[in-house]
């Protein structure tokens, strides 16, 4: 049937995908809504009513939160392999989650957490990228070697940065929230998070403007500067965007591993290497692999088990298994 390789099919189809996990979710939790429940409220809300603060303070945010998470991780994991020619780069590459985290154990240690952790962990990760940046030119040298090189140096600096907040931080209250903070969560998400939303589109659709443009970086320098293509503009360009909604992320959320790296391959298994159409399948898979996460993590056990536990027990094996089948057919 046609209408199955239609472009607008496949659109609608990308961006129901999402929609449908987190209508999903809102039937999900502890506090048990029926369906009619769920859609009568979303349809005529009652202030002060249980059903009301459950769906649209609780339930609705954080599922909305995590579909723009997932898919900002996975896009940016997309955008980096492509940039950097590269199939095992996710997100942290510049050192986006050591600098987030840095920021975060820093306002809990000296500020006590609350509202001023989430622009720390924005700050610090912005300022890691841009030593990540800084240190890979010291050798006077504008390659994907030396940014990675670069972006290695800062994390461990921040790695160790942190070490120490956590070896001066209070071991009853302040360890904790630091410990659970790096597992990654969804679980404070409130409507007053959603704020992040914000630079997470920008980077968003910053990468899926220049989509196409990424096929071309990822033939090599030569080639795309033989094609009249301006390669420090577009790598800026990329980098900037899968950054900026890879902190804003990771801000909400703390730290997530494995989805900017598994999700794009998935996606490559799709609908293989063409960015054109990799970076929407990537956003779209990206976004229902996390609301589906979240479901699990709110369910499986009575206590809330952190997202980055979930992710990396189900991406570990996952990964393996993609190895094996493709034998690195969807990297080539």
């Amino acid at each position: 049937m046609r209408i199955f390789h239609s472009k607008w099919f496949r659109a609608v189809a990308l961006i129901a995908l999402p929609l449908a996990c987190i209508v999903i979710s809102l039937f999900s939790g502890r506090f048990f809504l029926s369906p009619a429940e769920v859609f009568s409220t979303l349809l005529h809300p009652v202030p002060g009513a249980a059903a009301t603060t459950v769906v649209f303070q609780l339930r609705l945010p954080r599922s909305v939160a995590a579909a723009f998470v997932g898919a900002s991780l996975s896009a940016s994991g997309a955008a980096y392999q492509g940039v950097f020619r590269n199939p095992l780069v996710n997100s942290s590459l510049l050192g986006v989650s050591q600098g987030a985290g840095f920021g975060a154990a820093l306002s809990i240690v000296l500020l006590g957490g609350g509202a001023a952790l989430y622009p720390c962990a924005f700050l610090f990760a912005v300022l890691a990228v841009i030593l990540s940046i800084l240190s890979g030119r010291i050798c006077n040298t504008n390659t994907n070697v030396t940014l990675i090189l670069g972006g290695v140096i800062v994390s461990s600096f921040f790695s160790a940065l942190t070490s120490i907040l956590k070896y001066m931080a209070d071991p009853y209250s302040q360890l904790p929230a630091i410990t659970f903070w790096f597992m990654g969560s969804f679980a404070s998400v409130g409507t007053t998070h959603l704020v992040a939303v914000i630079p997470m589109l920008l980077g968003l659709a910053l990468i899926y403007l220049c989509r196409w443009k990424i096929n071309i970086l990822s033939m090599g320098d030569r080639e795309a500067a033989a094609l009249g293509l301006n390669l420090n503009f577009y790598k800026l360009l990329l980098i900037g965007g899968a950054t900026l909604c890879t902190t804003a992320a990771v801000c909400i959320s703390g730290v997530i591993g494995w989805v900017g790296l598994v999700i794009p391959h998935i996606g490559r298994m799709l609908v293989g290497n063409d960015n054109d159409r990799l970076i929407p399948v990537s956003m779209s898979l990206g976004a229902a692999f996390l609301v589906v996460i979240d479901i699990l993590a709110r369910n499986l056990t009575a206590a809330e088990l952190p997202i980055g536990i979930l992710t990396a027990l189900i991406g570990t094996p996952f990964f393996v298994y993609l190895l094996k089948k493709t034998k690195g057919g969807a990297w080539q």
